[in-house]
């Protein structure tokens, strides 16, 4: 379980191909303090396991699935990627509850300046859609952020502040560029429990649907 409260930004110090998919190495400093094998570090978002670390840095095994899913197969040695620790039970949720695990690739369209702030449009599969709402939760290349006011067609805008842009990767984000975009758990239990998929965008909240999530009490009627 993480924040989304990215730490550090590493960098990629090496990438090996091996038989069911990569073995990155990367550097890092603030992070390795207590890390070991075996811990749980998001990079860029993805969750992956720490098979090995050293005084300056630490090697995860990227799979089939991760390569498919996140951005983690263009990873070249050189490139920054952010990083954040596990949430330990005793630390401060600042972000919101973020798994590591990447549901997709969005894609940047436009980032244009508000002032001192940097819009980025993203668009997303449209799978992805049914998750991201106005004013939600969404974990972009790792970092929390809440999504802007208009949500259409699953294109949504997300408001960087200077602090995040300079302490993340998104500050160098560029149109066409591709970031791993994980969406909102709890609003993805939500869109489960009460039918609405891809498939079926028109299924709500409706008595048939809270029955369908929750059950009847026993004995009683439609309402």
């Amino acid at each position: 379980m993480f924040t989304g409260i990215v730490e550090e930004i590493g960098a990629v110090a090496s990438v090996r191909p091996q038989a069911d998919g990569l073995r990155l190495r990367l550097a890092a400093e603030r992070i390795l303090e207590g890390l070991q094998p075996g811990a749980s570090v998001a990079v860029n978002g993805a969750c992956q396991t720490v098979l090995a670390c050293d005084a300056a840095g630490f090697e995860v095994a990227a799979e089939r699935e991760t390569l498919r899913l996140t951005t983690l197969g263009s990873l070249r040695p050189g490139t920054r990627v952010n990083l954040e620790r596990a949430l330990a039970a005793s630390g401060r949720l600042d972000g919101h509850l973020v798994l590591g695990h990447v549901d997709g690739r969005a894609r940047v369209m436009a980032v244009r300046p508000e002032g001192r702030t940097r819009v980025l449009e993203v668009q997303i599969p449209v799978d992805l859609g049914p998750y991201v709402v106005p004013k939600g939760s969404v974990a972009v290349d790792g970092v929390s952020l809440t999504v802007g006011p208009r949500v259409q067609e699953g294109r949504f805008e997300l408001f960087l502040i200077p602090y995040t842009r300079e302490r993340t990767t998104l500050g160098g984000l560029r149109p066409g560029d591709e970031v791993n975009v994980e969406t909102d758990i709890i609003g993805r239990y939500v869109a489960h429990l009460l039918g609405v998929t891809p498939a079926a965008p028109e299924a709500g909240l409706s008595w048939q649907a809270l029955r369908r999530a929750f059950g009847s009490p026993e004995g009683s009627g439609d309402v």
